[in-house]
């Protein structure tokens, strides 16, 4: 129970600070850390993040950060992805689930730092708060390319979500951003509502089939621990420098995933 308070805090502070990427750190902090097995993990992580996301839309809501109609929009498209995810995740082996979450890490950690290089391009593209969100369409036309890429976009983060157990904030965040020309600090806002949708979504589906034997005494304990560290994380967000915030995490993601592939390469070839 002690061991989950920092590491509570520590991956809410990342969660309120960028709005999402924080929670991939919590599946293997619960398996190699509080000793979870990958299945339990998962479906505790949700829960967790779940949580710990929409209390963390307090400050970025009143902030006026938060763009509440293009966010559940987005989560409710992404929700037949967290059902899929999470039944695929059931026929998986747990080592094997593992191995793909490390190399998913991995992938996050190169699109973190390819964001954190281009990101005044990024920015450059989305600082007009004036830009309409592409979910909102004018009568007798037909933004069908436009959103064709909103839906696919949805429908991924959501398989991520239900399979991995992850918020899926990392992929979130540069996705309002271009997708839906949202200015920076409103992706990361709305990010938040999104990761909500999605974990109660892959939540339902994982307790409906069995997701394992959840400790509710740990899980309180990590989320509240989660939630006060988000609440730093969001007003973090406005002092810190992004760059060198994301460019610390990507080097974290990257020490962690090669860990859990060691150890669960270890656990196949064994």
């Amino acid at each position: 129970m002690l061991i989950a308070i920092p590491l509570g805090i520590a991956i809410g502070l990342s969660l309120g600070a960028l709005g999402g990427g924080g929670s991939i750190l919590t599946v293997p902090a619960l398996v190699y850390v509080l000793a979870q097995d990958a299945r339990t993990a998962t479906t505790s992580s949700l829960v967790i993040v779940g949580l710990t996301s929409s209390l963390a839309l307090v400050p970025h809501a009143r902030a006026g950060r938060v763009r509440f109609t293009q966010g559940l929009l987005f989560g409710l498209l992404g929700t037949a992805g967290s059902l899929a995810g999470s039944a695929l995740s059931g026929s998986v082996r747990p080592s094997n689930l593992l191995t793909a979450f490390a190399a998913l890490m991995l992938l996050v950690a190169a699109l973190i730092i390819r964001r954190a290089h281009s990101a005044r391009r990024d920015l450059g593209l989305a600082i007009d708060p004036t830009v309409e969100p592409m979910l909102t369409l004018r009568p007798f036309t037909c933004a069908c390319p436009r959103v064709a890429k909103v839906v696919v976009t949805a429908t991924a983060i959501g398989l991520l979500t239900g399979f991995f157990g992850v918020g899926g904030g990392f992929a979130l965040v540069p996705a309002l951003v271009l997708a839906l020309g949202f200015p920076m600090p409103v992706a990361v806002g709305t990010s938040l509502l999104v990761i909500a949708v999605n974990s109660a979504t892959a939540l339902a589906a994982r307790l409906g089939s069995g997701g394992g034997h959840l400790d509710w005494a740990l899980i309180g304990v990590f989320t509240v621990a989660a939630v006060a560290g988000s609440l730093v994380g969001g007003k973090v967000v406005g002092r810190a420098n992004p760059r060198h915030l994301t460019l610390t995490f990507a080097g974290l993601l990257v020490l962690v995933a090669l860990y859990i592939g060691a150890r669960s390469l270890g656990v196949v070839i064994g």
